[in-house]
């Protein structure tokens, strides 16, 4: 049986839920080389979203093939974290932000 990486879920930051999805895994990109992850950030019952953008792994970069994408609940509490420090408001209004984290979500 194979386990599925999970590509959504929840997690509690600071006394507040926020659900993510994962919404683009590294790629190519003939313009701009190779892009990493993007996770989509929605506070529970809030209006505006966060898109946090990480680097590409290192190993696409060096030329060797894609591995298991790894997403814990620590790297997403730290994304949030980064980003609400950086000005997010997840209760204003408006387009969701973009963010660009490093590989560990700060």
């Amino acid at each position: 049986m194979r386990v599925a990486m999970q590509s959504t879920g929840s997690v509690d930051v600071d006394g507040f839920t926020y659900e993510w999805e994962l919404r683009r895994e590294p790629q190519w990109s003939d313009i701009d080389g190779w892009k990493g992850m993007a996770i989509a950030l929605l506070q529970k019952d809030m209006q505006r979203g966060a898109l946090l953008e990480f680097p590409p792994p290192k190993r696409l970069l060096k030329g060797l093939q894609r591995g298991r994408l790894q997403i814990n609940d620590a790297m997403i509490a730290r994304g949030i974290r980064a980003a609400l420090e950086a000005g997010w408001e997840p209760g204003s209004r408006g387009k969701p932000m973009v963010f660009t984290v490093d590989a560990e979500g700060n």
